[in-house]
């Protein structure tokens, strides 16, 4: 996904504030990518030619969140419902995510991006399967920013995955129905150990979760961004960054600036 010469650092601090921005960055942002086909079609092109630009606008908003100091990442590459695409389509889905891997993974490496990847893994083809395994070993060890892929996911599949966990657990003997606390549902997601984000993005117009981190996003603010996901760059990045910080985060209690 991040182009670079060598191990050329393409990004700044994590943390830092954002260029052009006085906040520092959210910890994570989530990003929903849609409108693929419907940036194909609106130019007379091939379904695929949208999935095609849609690979660069990851690379783009890898360098970007680099840049704004985002310490997580998250986008949503494949959800379980995409399976029921014409056969065609998830071959080319499929080759585009064999040829981001083998293409991008050394840039990754290289600059210090770790990859983690959430979704059910339990179905997928052993080449699949191999590369999600081989990106996140390649780059477990790396402390920039963190890469998080949904690929064949879907939040509440997510969840059932989790009471599964946790009912397992309960029926070794090793939890007790009492002992059961959110922190507990959280632990046994895919997402253990990575915050929840604060800023989801979604871009195309669109108003909707789409069974997107369904318990991750309780409290997460969205920005909806008209434009379709293969022209999204920097400056929409940054613009989303932007509202963010205009919001007022309250997680239930009073504003900021109430007396």
């Amino acid at each position: 996904m991040v182009r670079s010469e060598g191990a050329r650092q393409i990004g700044g601090t994590a943390g830092a504030a954002p260029e052009g921005a006085a906040q520092p960055a959210p910890r994570h942002v989530a990003i929903i990518m849609d409108g693929n086909g419907r940036w194909a079609a609106s130019r007379g092109l091939p379904r695929f030619e949208g999935h095609r630009r849609g690979v660069e606008a990851v690379r783009r908003a890898v360098r970007s969140a680099i840049t704004l100091g985002i310490d997580y990442l998250t986008v949503y590459s494949f959800s379980s419902e995409n399976w029921r695409r014409p056969p065609s389509e998830i071959s080319e889905l499929m080759g585009l995510l064999k040829l981001f891997v083998r293409s991008d993974l050394a840039d990754l490496h290289a600059n210090n991006v770790r990859v983690r990847v959430i979704g059910d893994r339990a179905d997928l083809s052993a080449d699949i399967a191999g590369l999600l395994d081989e990106a996140e070993a390649r780059t477990r060890a790396n402390t920039g920013l963190t890469l998080v892929v949904a690929f064949n996911y879907g939040g509440r599949q997510e969840i059932l995955r989790a009471v599964r966990r946790i009912a397992a657990a309960v029926a070794e003997g090793r939890l007790r129905p009492e002992e059961i606390e959110l922190p507990t549902v959280t632990a046994a997601l895919d997402t253990a150990g990575i915050p929840d984000p604060d800023l989801v993005i979604r871009t195309s117009g669109e108003q909707r979760l789409s069974n997107f981190l369904t318990w991750q996003t309780a409290y997460a603010e969205y920005v909806i961004e008209p434009g379709f996901w293969p022209d999204f760059d920097h400056d929409a990045f940054l613009a989303a960054v932007s509202e963010y910080h205009r919001r007022d985060r309250r997680f239930g209690g009073l504003s900021t600036g109430a007396g």
